[in-house]
Parts: C-alpha cells; structure tokens; sequence
C-alpha cells in the first residue's frame, strides 16, 4: 500500500512482463499482481524518455548542463562517479527541477518523501538539495551492495527492500528498462563527458594556483662605468639599471 501517492495498480501479461498504472484496467487477459512498495518505492512507467538515449524534452534542453557543477561537487564528496548522477537525473526527470512521479517522487533526482527525510534533505525541488541528498543515497546503496552499480540502481528505483526480497533485481518491466537506460546513458553519454570536464577543471585550477604561488623575480642589470673624482683621479663604479 502506498501512504504517499494515488492508487498504483499492478498487473502481469501471458508473456511474464509486469504493467504499473493509475488506472484499473478491464483486459481479461492481464493477472493482478500484489507488489510490495517499501517508502523507497518509485516504480511507475516513465513517460520523458524518448526515442533515444539523448532525448531531452525541449522545454527542458537548457537545462542538461545547468546542474554540472552541483554534480560534480555531490559526486567528489561521496565519492561516486558524476556520470551515474546525470544519466540518473536525465532518466529520472529530464531535467525538471519540478517534476513528480504518479508515486510521490520529486525533483531532478526523484527522490522518494522518506528518502528525503532519510538524508535530511528538506525540499527536494530545491536542486542543490535534491542532487546531494541523491548521491548520499546512491553512495549508500553502492556500499551496500558491494560496488554493484546494477543493483544499486534496482534498489533507487524499486526500493532496497525488492532487491534484497527477489536477491537481486526484482521482475519488474519497469525497474529492469530503467537500469538499462540509465546505465546505456551512462556508458555512451556522461561516462566521458563529465571525466574530461572533471579533468579540465583540474587541470586550470592547478594552473591558477602554480601561477598564484609562483614569485617572479625581476631582471637587474648591472653595468660598470668610469667616473673622474674632485681630487682629478678617475675610478670605476657599478650602476643598477
């Protein structure tokens, strides 16, 4: 049951494949299921992920590098890769710092209500909150799962309590075509992408810092000439330029 959210309705077809709706649907041929939903629950189908890994809803194409340096910063701290962060965030939200689930989920990383008390984050439209409250998470659930970045990502969606009931990831359509498109998104857009930003970054702050620390010392040029004293004698003296 869910406290959080509308009625989610949960159905399985002849071929196995599971179905979540708001909706009660009539069709004979689809089996009511029961899904246990933990408060970390997310499952729903998604609607803003397109026909291709890059698709980003237009009016929300600004946004895709808007947030890069609140990744970055959430990823060093918690140490995990930046790159997980945004091809979560891209399939979680698009990029809508409003966005919310049929389930309850909000903002950019969709973070469920008991997640974001879980991790004191206290409004999760406010970006910066969402983004570290999320990749607290995600550094929890890859600890937990030794490394596992499939299973992590099985447990942001569907809920740390689905993974550890199915050991593993749970037969969900919905959980299993997320993995794949956050992790397919991660390998072919960010992976790279946001490891050489990261390197460039380094790269002109070393560079800031070598030229703030370096002393310059200024060129004297030192030049002898002869100069006639009072007494009519003549002698040699050093003069700085």
């Amino acid at each position: 049951m869910l406290a959080h959210a509308g009625q989610i309705y949960t159905y399985q077809d002849e071929k196995g494949a599971y179905l979540f709706t708001n909706q009660a649907q009539k069709n004979t041929l689809l089996k009511t299921v029961k899904i246990t939903y933990y408060p970390d629950s997310n499952i729903h189908s998604y609607r803003n992920w397109g026909g291709s890994e890059a698709s980003v809803l237009p009016s929300f194409s600004k946004n895709k590098n808007l947030f890069d340096v609140l990744i970055h910063r959430s990823a060093q701290q918690h140490g995990i890769p930046a790159g997980l962060i945004k091809a979560i965030m891209h399939t979680e939200s698009g990029f809508n710092v409003r966005a919310t689930s049929p389930v309850g989920a909000q903002g950019l990383m969709q973070l469920m209500p008991a997640t974001a008390k879980r991790f004191n984050v206290k409004d999760s439209y406010n970006a910066e909150e969402n983004i570290h409250g999320a990749a607290q998470y995600l550094s929890v659930l890859l600890k937990r799962f030794n490394g596992n970045t499939t299973l992590a990502l099985a447990a942001y969606n569907a809920g740390e309590g689905n993974v550890q009931k199915y050991g593993g990831i749970p037969p969900f359509r919905e959980t299993q075509d997320y993995i794949k498109r956050v992790l397919n998104r991660y390998n072919n857009l960010y992976r790279a992408e946001l490891q050489l930003t990261s390197s460039q970054n380094q790269t002109e702050r070393l560079q800031a810092q070598s030229l703030n620390t370096t002393r310059i010392t200024p060129t004297i040029k030192h030049e002898s000439k002869i100069i006639q004293l009072s007494d009519g004698t003549y002698t040699s003296v050093t003069v700085h330029n």
